[in-house]
């Protein structure tokens, strides 16, 4: 398959891109520059901007794009931002799989596990009810606007918790889980949504030729708590784990980025994924860890 990626150059782009390229496909990157070669495509979605007829050669598009949840403090702007980023690519694809002569047969779309918003004492399936706070307001509009897609494109919503990677949201912690300076955020009991970089796009590559339409839960099959999941990155590192961070200080700090990513209590069902036969290859925090410590 020829698979069209926004957001290629991104840490889950790469990963997408290295993972296609091994099972035989051919990733497709839009760029915002001038193209090089036949395996990019110009577009400029602030302007609304993609050439429909590329479309009549790709059979798939996986859009990733989006401004980082990672970027912190969430200012005013920002939250605009995070917002406007993500409908504006999602409707220029949209836009244009409804013009294109032969659209290709699926859109896998990026989406999130903030969806949910803080759900302590629930397990979170696709159909779970939706949270109503910002992060969880962004991700109802992202959705809505790949479901926009013409029939019969087939559309998919990848809702993704953590990606354990050294680039992802894990990159503050690094540094100081190295320095032996890590420990409990707010109480640390709050159940994180994980999934391993590899894992992530190999889900990515497994739903290309699913036939699973609407949200789908990109997560570990394996509950963990921030705790879990933060000791276990000390303890493979060999340094202790022992200097907390207080909820007031995190959200003093932060404000709703804490609230919404760090604090809040999701614990997300990954079975509609394991029921449609997708093997993960790491199936709890330690073995995912140890893996992400492994990449250059």
């Amino acid at each position: 398959m020829r698979v069209l990626i926004a957001g290629a150059s991104g840490l889950i782009g790469r990963e997408l891109s290295r993972q296609l390229a091994g099972a035989g496909h051919t990733p497709v990157r839009l760029v915002r520059r001038e193209a090089v070669g036949k395996n990019e495509i110009r577009w400029d979605p602030a302007a609304r901007i993609l050439d429909t007829r590329v479309l009549d050669t790709i059979d798939a598009v996986v859009n990733l794009s989006g401004a980082s949840l990672a970027r912190l403090p969430w200012t005013t702007g920002y939250r605009k931002e995070i917002l406007s980023s993500r409908l504006l690519a999602t409707r220029t694809i949209t836009d244009a799989l409804g013009q294109a002569a032969t659209p290709p047969t699926v859109l896998l779309n990026g989406s999130a596990v903030g969806v949910y918003g803080n759900r302590p004492g629930e397990i979170l399936s696709e159909t779970s009810a939706v949270g109503t706070d910002f992060l969880a307001d962004v991700v109802i509009q992202w959705e809505a606007a790949a479901q926009l897609a013409p029939e019969p494109t087939r559309v998919v919503t990848l809702r993704t918790g953590l990606v354990l990677a050294k680039g992802g949201a894990l990159k503050p912690v690094l540094p100081l889980a190295k320095l032996g300076l890590a420990g409990p955020l707010g109480g640390g009991t709050q159940h994180w949504a994980w999934v391993s970089l590899h894992d992530e796009a190999a889900a990515i590559v497994h739903l290309l030729t699913s036939t699973l339409v609407g949200p789908v839960n990109l997560v570990g099959p394996t509950p963990a708590t921030s705790n879990d999941i933060l000791s276990r990155l000390a303890t493979t590192l060999h340094r202790p784990f022992f200097l907390p961070v207080p909820e007031r200080i995190l959200t003093l700090l932060l404000q709703d980025a804490a609230r919404q990513l760090l604090l809040a209590d999701q614990q997300v069902s990954a079975q509609k994924l394991l029921g449609d036969g997708f093997e993960f290859a790491h199936r709890t925090p330690a073995t995912a860890i140890a893996w992400m410590l492994r990449q250059p």
